[in-house]
C-alpha cells in the first residue's frame, strides 16, 4: 500500500485512490496481489452497516474492513475473513469508503446488485464463517485427492 500520508492526504484533498489490499482479512472479497480497492473520500455519504471503509486504528495502521454495526458516531468493524468484531471506533477515524474493486483488470462498482446481495449474505453469515471456511477447505482437499487418483 502507499505511504499512509499519501493515502490520507489524497483522500483529505477529495481524491479517490486505488490500492492493493494486503493480507487475508478481507478474503474472499480481496485476494492479495490480485485485487485492487477503489476508495473515495466519505464526503457526504452516510456510512452504514455493510459498507467497506478505510479507517485508522488508534495510533496504528490503516485497515480496510466492513462496518458490522453503527451506534451514532461509533462504529464496529469486521473483516470478511474474520469473526471477531473490532470497536467501537470513532467516525473521525474513517478515512475513505470503498466504491469499487478491480479484479483481473475488470472494474466492479459496489452499487452492483450482485455485489450488494453477496456482501449482505456474507455479513449475515459472520458467526459461522469459520465452519464454512473449514468445509470449503475440506472440499478442496477432497477434490484434489480425487483428481490425483485418476492418473
Amino acid at each position: 500500500m502507499q505511504e499512509k500520508q499519501d493515502i490520507e492526504g489524497l483522500l483529505a484533498e477529495g481524491k479517490s485512490i486505488q490500492v492493493k489490499p494486503q493480507g487475508y482479512s478481507m478474503y474472499p472479497l480481496f485476494v492479495p496481489g490480485r485485487d485492487e480497492a477503489v476508495i473515495a473520500p466519505v464526503g457526504n455519504r452516510r456510512v452504514k452497516r455493510g459498507d467497506v471503509v478505510l479507517y485508522r486504528r488508534p495510533g496504528s495502521i490503516l485497515v480496510l474492513h466492513r462496518v458490522w454495526k453503527r451506534r451514532g458516531n461509533r462504529f464496529y468493524f469486521v473483516g470478511d475473513n474474520q469473526k471477531e468484531v473490532e470497536g467501537p471506533l470513532d467516525e473521525e477515524q474513517i478515512k475513505g469508503i470503498l466504491i469499487g474493486l478491480v479484479r483481473n483488470g475488470r472494474s466492479f462498482d459496489v452499487k452492483n446488485p450482485v455485489y450488494g446481495f453477496l456482501s449482505g449474505v456474507w455479513l449475515f453469515l459472520r458467526p459461522i464463517r469459520p465452519i464454512l471456511s473449514g468445509a470449503a477447505a475440506w472440499v478442496k482437499r477432497w477434490i484434489s485427492g480425487r483428481n490425483g487418483k485418476r492418473g
